[in-house]
């Protein structure tokens, strides 16, 4: 799988490949004409309330990624055409969080690895 994570911040490259914003918001300061996302799901981002309390510091790391993976088995149908994809070509999931190492994109990118692999949730 050729699945890679990028801030939307950074700049598009050519190895990008298919390029997804995660986020239900778009990033602010990132010009959509520069951005170069190729889709915007925004159904599979994390839900306003879950967001929005993990970034207040209500949840945890472990329980946001907990949450957020049980949110996404609703869109499980929805996310196999990009795990599809990811299997065949460079596929680069773009997020606006400072924290590179927790925040949706990772969580995304683990469950779209599952279900690549044929795992059962």
């Amino acid at each position: 799988m050729s699945l890679a994570l990028k801030r939307a911040f950074e700049a598009p490259a050519p190895e990008d490949g298919h390029r997804v914003l995660v986020d239900r918001l778009w990033p602010r300061g990132v010009a959509k004409a520069d951005a170069r996302i190729d889709a915007w799901p925004k159904e599979v981002a994390p839900s306003d309330a879950l967001r929005k309390a993990f970034h207040a510091g209500e949840l945890g790391w472990g329980e946001f990624r907990r949450r957020y993976l049980a949110e996404l088995k609703a869109y499980r149908e929805t996310l196999r055409p990009l795990a599809e994809r990811a299997a065949r070509e460079p596929v680069t999931l773009v997020f606006a969080a400072r924290d590179e190492r927790h925040n949706n994109a990772v969580v995304l990118a683990q469950y779209l690895a599952m279900l690549d692999s044929g795992a059962r949730h």
